[in-house]
């Protein structure tokens, strides 16, 4: 191998344009880079999160602690359209309906129903949440809605774990008995006369 196949192989090369070639060219006397300073220089860089020395977002943002995002209610997202497709008239939809269908497919606090799409059927919709256009469909069409307490999983999680630590604790400590026994006072030492 030699330069000049070297040069063939047609490698990608980014070229790079002559900077400081007179007023005309575009790019000439201060080439773009305003003038004197820090960044008219060459070699100037800075890492990417650098702020001028202000202290950067890096270390501004907390890196641990109490964090709300576990303890918010986490609905699964269900569409009146798609209960007019999935339910005959006069069903009772809930959770487990909506599980059976395929419309909820994980673990979560509770359904929200949405009211995109039209709906026809009379249906008996139980649910933790409802927008109130869906609202306003399904009693148009016939049906009823009936809402429920969500329950918040992470809550829940948070009182058991509570709940077993406290009975953990409690299985550490010696069980509580009775008044304990008075003991036997020994007989005073005769004195010798």
């Amino acid at each position: 191998m030699n330069l000049t196949s070297a040069k063939k192989s047609g490698l990608p090369r980014k070229y790079k344009f002559p900077k400081g070639r007179g007023h005309s060219s575009g790019v000439g006397k201060t080439c773009g880079r305003g003038r004197k300073g820090q960044y008219a220089r060459q070699g100037t860089s800075f890492r990417p999160y650098f702020e001028g020395g202000q202290m950067s977002m890096l270390r501004r943002l907390p890196k641990f602690g109490f964090n709300n995002a576990a303890f918010k209610t986490d609905y699964e997202v269900v569409n009146v359209g798609e209960l007019e497709k999935a339910f005959a008239a006069g069903a009772t939809v809930d959770r487990a309906a909506l599980l059976a269908a395929g419309l909820v497919r994980r673990e979560c606090d509770g359904v929200k129903i949405l009211g995109s799409g039209s709906l026809t059927k009379k249906l008996t919709v139980k649910a933790e949440a409802f927008a109130k256009s869906a609202e306003e469909k399904i009693t148009k069409a016939g049906g009823a809605i009936e809402k429920l307490a969500a329950v918040h999983a992470a809550a829940i999680k948070h009182h058991e774990s509570a709940a077993e630590k406290q009975a953990v604790a409690a299985k550490g400590k010696p069980e509580a008995k009775g008044k304990p026994e008075a003991k036997a006072e020994k007989p005073a030492p005769k004195k010798k006369e």
